[in-house]
């Protein structure tokens, strides 16, 4: 490609971030990073912001590229045919190619008075105004925390740690990415800070009031504050804007992370779909979806065909309060495996994988193109199974 290329990059999150920095490889490209907030959010420390041990916001100063051009402002609609976003607070903005990583939020509000009475924490301003609401609250006020995932967890030990009664909800199981005995320990962990669990199907929550939580199975949870950890949603943008997307509304992509609409838009992070078998949302995936999204951009630009995407996953961490955490070692299947770390050298690993989500940001602002992560073969296992599964389902119903 003759001249210079405008790579726009849509969001400002780990994968957004991974990739305008990794595009500044090339002299000729110009990129320009669209973000809602003027600060970088590390999400891995919502709750820790939730608790009161951290912000959660780092500069972008400190963790962009010299040549990345920051934009405040969001983007409203996709112009695909003419390589054109427009933008919340006027105007529009051009691009010969797009990284679209819209990033995720809450998700399961519509259960009837989720919305309304319960208190998310998957962004910036919802953990903030959570956090607003515990200040106001009496230090005696129970809380319920509504999901068993890691956020859920994470959330609910942060509370009991800092003093306050705390039910955690599961509506199933407890952990349930964690195998059996780091689920154990973490059990065991939640029940010495005080954190009272409700597992098992009748858990489900079937409503949110002011004042109590209500489940299946009739029982009513009082409360003054809900705490909504349940599940992510992704924005709706991609739809909005006339591209495929999976039921979601995750960006449907080929394995090189181009969308299957148009090949200059690829998308990384909790917004893509590969192959409409998304990987788990995580920072780590992100980043790591954030570089491969960068270098089929630039492959494009150099006129060359751009790599499948290969990603493994070596962990997953649950911190249980300040001293302590579960850090589950994973097949490259993303599958737990026997082995994990807990106590207050899981702690540790924790912090550090916190620590080094933003500083891998900070490596490939400095030295473009650096940034690696671990290789793993399952993905074409799953892509043939996902084959094999789709072309009996055909079967089934000619």
């Amino acid at each position: 490609m003759a001249g210079h290329t405008e790579v726009v990059v849509m969001g400002g999150g780990y994968a957004g971030v991974m990739a305008a920095n990794r595009l500044t490889q090339r002299a000729d490209v110009t990129a320009t990073l669209i973000n809602s907030r003027s600060v970088f959010v590390p999400r891995l420390r919502l709750h820790q912001l939730v608790g009161g041990s951290h912000e959660a916001v780092v500069d972008y100063r400190q963790i962009l590229a010299n040549g990345v051009r920051l934009l405040v402002d969001t983007v409203t609609q996709i112009d695909a045919a003419k390589h054109r976003l427009t933008l919340t607070r006027g105007g529009s903005v051009p691009y010969d190619h797009l990284v679209y990583a819209a990033g995720s939020g809450s998700g399961g509000l519509d259960v009837p008075g989720a919305a309304e009475f319960a208190y998310p924490v998957a962004t910036l301003e919802a953990a903030q105004r959570l956090r607003s609401a515990l200040d106001a609250a009496p230090a005696s006020a129970a809380l319920t925390v509504v999901g068993a995932g890691a956020t859920g967890m994470e959330t609910a030990a942060e509370l009991a740690e800092g003093g306050r009664r705390v039910t955690l909800v599961t509506g199933g199981m407890l952990g349930p990415y964690l195998h059996p005995r780091a689920r154990r320990t973490a059990s065991r962990k939640l029940a010495r800070l005080g954190v009272r669990v409700l597992d098992g199907p009748d858990t489900k929550v079937k409503a949110v009031t002011d004042r109590a939580v209500h489940l299946c199975d009739g029982r009513e949870l009082p409360g003054e504050i809900t705490v909504w950890t349940a599940g992510f949603a992704v924005p709706d943008l991609a739809a909005r804007s006339g591209l495929s997307t999976d039921p979601v509304g995750r960006l449907l992509t080929d394995e090189t992370l181009t969308s299957i609409d148009d090949e200059h838009i690829v998308a990384a992070g909790d917004s893509a779909a590969p192959s409409n078998l998304p990987f788990r949302m995580s920072a780590y995936a992100a980043g790591c979806l954030g570089a491969h999204a960068a270098d089929t951009v630039l492959g494009r630009i150099a006129g060359e065909r751009p790599n499948p995407v290969n990603l493994s996953f070596p962990a997953m961490c649950i911190s249980l309060g300040r001293r302590s955490a579960v850090f589950q070692l994973a097949r490259k299947d993303d599958t737990a495996t026997r082995l994990y770390v807990g106590g207050w050298a899981g702690a540790k690993l924790k912090e550090l994988s916190c620590q080094f989500s933003v500083k891998h940001l900070v490596e490939e602002a400095h030295k473009p193109g650096s940034h690696t992560w671990p290789k793993g073969g399952h993905r074409q296992q799953l892509l043939r199974a996902a084959g094999a599964n789709s072309s009996a389902a055909t079967r089934r119903t000619a």
